[in-house]
């Protein structure tokens, strides 16, 4: 099992901090470190980066406000925790180490929650099941993100539930509230185990009225004071399919699921097969036991129909986010499905070597896909994104590709506001204004709409990707004609173009070096972008 954390650890912070310096991590990345960084001077969940995904903006056609509250799309209070590491190392990797660190010791505890019941090689293997399941090694690759803190805070929660230290155990519950607005669903899952374990019916249902109350105060109460983001944007995203109008609030989806059964019946199984693609993939680690353990049904069963019950690819992705939230219930269920059958089995062995065999086979296989499905492109470097049309980018040329673009991103004054494609942000999201171009306005703290300083353009990634994929050809038809547009009316100039990147800043003089090297680019990819 230690083996097991270790390799863990060493391996996803050593391939999420490839990605990170390769620049592939992306959006979200920039929009945690902004958060971060704005935590950090005093100005509490704001980011323009945030602002620019908001109702206001997406919807109403508004301009991003550097202002802007986060806790209005996402309520996220719990971030606050790890702010005194950020300010001893305020950088985007920091969040990377944070991420990895938070997954391995949500391991560690699993483990000692699983010999609260079991002897040491079943408690052993379901933690090195843990550390290789396409659910957990996914999202831990990923951009950094809240849910990060689930794991480690619902098996500790389960852990001060066994060791009866219930001080711990409500600190915890509030904790995992903290995390975010829908993390009260998987806390609910656990006082409706509770009760129907008739383990503790009456702590049960406390944290099932207050996780519920909870999650319906802050929807409909607390997050709308800072936007409306919850009810216009991410409900309807999500469960629009559920409301009758342009907007919802969370109990009016509950009572459009509750009206109307037979649509939620659909939701859930629809996909068929992809829905049971991704059940057997979050069984797959543990040899399919969760799939007739009744505890992980009873954990896991409400972020499971969470998660179902929304429209999107995305809710059935194995390796983002919200697969995650599903993972501590079918993990407890484990645990106790095995005690179950350790206390019928008396002294004998219930793990026989024939199970033990299939299970390691299992584990392996878990490993296979998860390395197959190239999460969040952490393993780009040694599988083709694309195999017709071919687009395989080696790690070699990629570091060349940064060595020439670093330059130009020394370039731009750290208090300076700036627009810059996706995979750029992450690296210049410590600031008060920065946009994803081709945005280019903001409103500043004085509320005046403002034009940013400087513009930092990766066409060399576009250009190498949209043979196989359509947004980035899109983009790179949207965002050539735009530099264009912005060089012609001489209100940016061309600075520096290096290996496809392109620097522009308001207010100076272009480089003429720049400009022949821009126009022999813009010749290269034809006309494609004209």
């Amino acid at each position: 099992m230690l083996v097991a954390a270790i390799a863990f650890f060493v391996l996803c912070l050593l391939f999420s901090l490839h990605r990170y310096y390769s620049f592939y991590a992306s959006y979200d990345q920039g929009i945690f470190n902004q958060v971060f960084w704005n935590n950090l001077h005093g100005r509490f969940f704001q980011s323009s980066l945030s602002s620019a995904l908001s109702t206001n903006v997406v919807h109403q056609g508004q301009i991003s406000e550097v202002y802007y509250h986060r806790l209005g799309q996402h309520f996220t209070p719990a971030l606050l925790l790890w702010l005194p590491i950020y300010a001893l190392f305020p950088s985007p990797v920091t969040l990377t180490v944070l991420q990895v660190t938070l997954v391995t010791a949500a391991g560690l505890v699993l483990y000692i929650l699983a010999r609260q019941y079991l002897k040491p090689p079943i408690s052993a293997m379901i933690a090195v099941s843990f550390y290789c399941a396409n659910a957990v090694i996914g999202p831990t690759l990923a951009n950094f993100h809240d849910i990060c803190q689930i794991p480690l805070f619902i098996f500790s929660l389960l852990l001060a539930m066994e060791k009866r230290w219930w001080t711990l155990f409500w600190i915890l519950a509030v904790l995992i509230l903290g995390v975010r607005e829908d993390a009260g669903v998987g806390l609910f899952g656990v006082g409706f185990y509770l009760i129907l374990s008739k383990r503790y019916p009456k702590i049960g249902l406390a944290v099932c009225t207050l996780s519920f109350a909870y999650m319906v105060a802050l929807t409909n109460l607390i997050m709308p004071m800072f936007s409306e983001d919850i009810s216009q944007r991410f409900m309807m995203e999500r469960f629009g399919q559920y409301a009758d109008g342009e907007e919802a609030s969370t109990l009016e989806i509950i009572w459009g699921m509750v009206r109307n059964p037979w649509r939620l019946i659909a939701e859930i199984f629809t996909p068929f097969f992809g829905t049971l693609k991704y059940l057997l993939g979050q069984w797959l680690p543990l040899a399919f036991v969760p799939a007739v353990a009744p505890a992980s049904w009873m954990v896991a069963g409400f972020p499971l129909l969470k998660l179902l019950s929304a429209k999107g690819l995305s809710v059935l992705s194995i390796t983002i986010r919200y697969a995650m939230t599903v993972v501590p219930g079918l993990f407890y269920g484990t645990i106790l499905w095995w005690a179950k059958r350790e206390s019928e089995a008396e002294n004998t062995t219930v793990l026989s070597p024939k199970f033990r065999r299939f299970w390691v086979v299992c584990i392996c296989l878990s490993l296979f896909f998860t390395f197959t499905s190239n999460p969040n492109r952490t393993f780009y470097f040694l599988v083709p994104d694309s195999v017709q049309p071919w687009v395989y980018v080696p790690a070699h040329q990629q570091w060349q590709h940064v060595a020439q673009m670093r330059p130009l991103l020394g370039k731009i004054p750290d208090d300076a506001s700036v627009a810059a494609t996706t995979y750029i942000i992450p690296h210049l999201s410590s600031r008060r204004a920065i946009l994803r171009f081709p945005r280019m306005q903001f409103r500043n703290d004085a509320r005046e709409v403002e034009k940013v300083e400087y513009i930092i353009v990766d066409l060399w990634r576009l250009n190498r990707y949209r043979v196989a994929f359509k947004s980035d050809r899109q983009r790179l038809e949207t965002i050539v004609p735009r530099i264009e547009q912005l060089y012609g009316e001489g209100e940016y100039a061309i600075t520096d173009f290096r290996d496809g990147v392109i620097l522009m800043q308001r207010g100076v003089v272009s480089n003429s070096d720049a400009i022949t090297a821009w126009v022999d680019f813009r010749r290269e990819i034809g006309e494609l972008t004209k």
